[in-house]
């Protein structure tokens, strides 16, 4: 049925409410856990004195999240402001030659950072990339990128590889894997992407230029080639109305949500309470499914404000990068699942939709979705817990497909025709939040831990049923007809209804 089925107001009003208790509940459950506990033994080393005028402890148990806005702050700061100068005064002195200073520069900063071993590495891989690129044909450039992509993922290659780079700050391994694995993913996207040139081949600069832009360099987002070379080489750089007014506001929204999270470290501890099994064992069902859920939305808002950061960066320099991923609130079908949108979509050209076409075939549906997890597995670095990972989301994605093809044969579609829109979006959005905690459990187990994913699945599944197995998907229910009306307006405001013409326009055209 059409996304553009409505539900009366009033229900909606019932969602609302629903849901808004539902979180406030929950919310109330693990700050009780977390001020009860903030001095547990357990939590020794996550919990630490956050800021002096609130009086209490901070949850600091994500690396990730410190190293960008805490420990290395400053450093990342000097790095992408000498970037953003040196780039807009070349930019105004020399425009047909900015994409020439981004590599120059990008480089030169990777050289001071990581040492001659690891640009001559890179270097490496840049040249073997390069020269399967020639060749013009795709199936060896996957398997080249593929194989180089396994020497730095796989054990001994990986350790003989870091083993070569000299030095011994705090960041050295992220770097180390972060600029090695981005770069081998962009060679391939240059790889195939000259692949696709008709007349002559790309230039061994068009690489590197492509590859040490610094603000991509170390931490993504992967921007693909063809959308690169264009945009970094426009010379007619222009500025839409308020650009810079809405490059400012994302600046400060930006900076306003790195505070509020870390107001809520203060009195939520949702990254440390799931790594302590004996303490998550005596919490209730619905603290449960608040820290599975709340996990999820936090890794989102930390890749949306970590590639925001750079996105702002990036649109400084006239270029249009991937946007941040889809807020985990905002999905019900493992089809727009994804938490770095840079690799789905470089993973959606490459592989996924260059195999599975219009995505309604089981079978070629079933080979793009194998292929695109194991080259996931691949970059995520292969372990017992990836490969759960990416069985189970590869599973979703076909499950989600073979369920729409057996519901879209008689007598089901004959049923679902034969009731009102309204109808067929509540009994839809049943499926939805059986789907969306599906989605949450498969991938809670990557962001915490498989044990506490299975104590969730466990709680949530059989020992709370039936009131909290049922009174949660209630409230999913009611969090996904609440996303289905904003999918339903934003649809409207696309493509406007047709208006009806009144009864007296009628009898005039009879």
């Amino acid at each position: 049925m059409g996304i553009k089925a409505a539900l009366p107001r009033y229900e909606l009003y019932l969602y609302t409410a629903v849901l808004g208790g539902a979180l406030i509940w929950a919310g109330s459950w693990i700050f009780e856990a977390s001020s009860d506990n903030v001095n547990r033994k357990a939590f020794k080393e996550s919990v630490k004195p956050g800021w002096h005028y609130f009086g209490r402890k901070m949850d600091v148990a994500d690396f990730e999240w410190m190293m960008w806005f805490s420990t290395f702050r400053n450093h990342i700061l000097f790095a992408l402001a000498g970037h953003v100068i040196f780039a807009k005064i070349f930019t105004l002195v020399a425009p047909k030659h900015r994409s020439l200073i981004f590599g120059v520069y990008g480089g030169l900063a990777v050289l001071i950072m990581m040492g001659w071993t690891f640009m001559a590495l890179v270097l490496s891989h840049c040249i073997i990339l390069y020269s399967v690129a020639l060749v013009k044909r795709k199936w060896m450039c996957f398997v080249a990128g593929l194989t180089t992509l396994a020497s730095i993922k796989l054990e001994p290659y990986n350790s003989w590889q870091e083993s070569l780079v000299t030095g011994s700050f705090d960041l050295q391994d992220i770097l180390f894997y972060g600029g090695c694995g981005f770069s081998i993913i962009r060679g391939m996207s240059f790889a195939l992407e000259n692949c696709e040139k008709k007349d002559g081949n790309f230039t061994f600069s068009d690489l590197l230029k492509y590859n040490f832009y610094l603000p991509f360099f170390f931490f993504g987002p992967i921007m693909t080639f063809d959308r690169f070379h264009a945009q970094a080489n426009n010379t007619q750089l222009t500025r839409k109305e308020r650009e810079m007014w809405n490059i400012t506001t994302k600046a400060l929204l930006h900076l306003g949500v790195i505070l509020v999270v870390d107001v809520f470290f203060h009195y939520l501890y949702i990254l440390t309470i799931p790594s302590d099994m004996k303490l998550a064992t005596k919490l209730s069902d619905w603290c449960l499914a608040g820290l599975a859920y709340s996990n999820l939305v936090y890794d989102w808002v930390k890749a949306a404000v970590m590639f925001g950061v750079i996105n702002t960066v990036s649109t400084l320099d006239h270029l249009d990068p991937p946007q941040p991923p889809k807020c985990i609130t905002m999905l019900y079908v493992f089809a727009e699942t994804h938490f770095d949108r840079g690799i789905n979509d470089w993973l959606c050209k490459y592989v996924y939709d260059y195999i599975g076409g219009d995505h309604d075939k089981i079978f070629k549906e079933l080979l793009a979705t194998f292929c695109t997890f194991a080259i996931t597995t691949l970059w995520l670095g292969p372990c017992e817990l990836v490969y759960i990972w990416s069985f189970f989301n590869c599973f979703g994605l076909n499950f989600e497909l073979w369920v729409a093809k057996f519901f879209s044969l008689p007598p089901f579609s004959t049923i679902e025709g034969a009731m009102g829109e309204a109808m067929s979006r509540r009994i839809r959005g049943v499926f939805n939040a059986a789907n969306f905690w599906a989605i949450v459990l498969y991938n809670v187990l990557s962001l915490n831990s498989l044990e506490f994913a299975k104590m969730v699945g466990r709680r949530l599944i059989f020992k709370g049923f039936p009131l909290s197995t049922l009174s949660v998907l209630f409230v999913t229910y009611c969090g996904v007809q609440l996303v289905k009306e904003r999918e339903r307006q934003q649809a409207l405001l696309e493509e406007p209804e047709p208006v009806k013409p009144a009864e007296g326009d009628k009898e005039k055209a009879e």
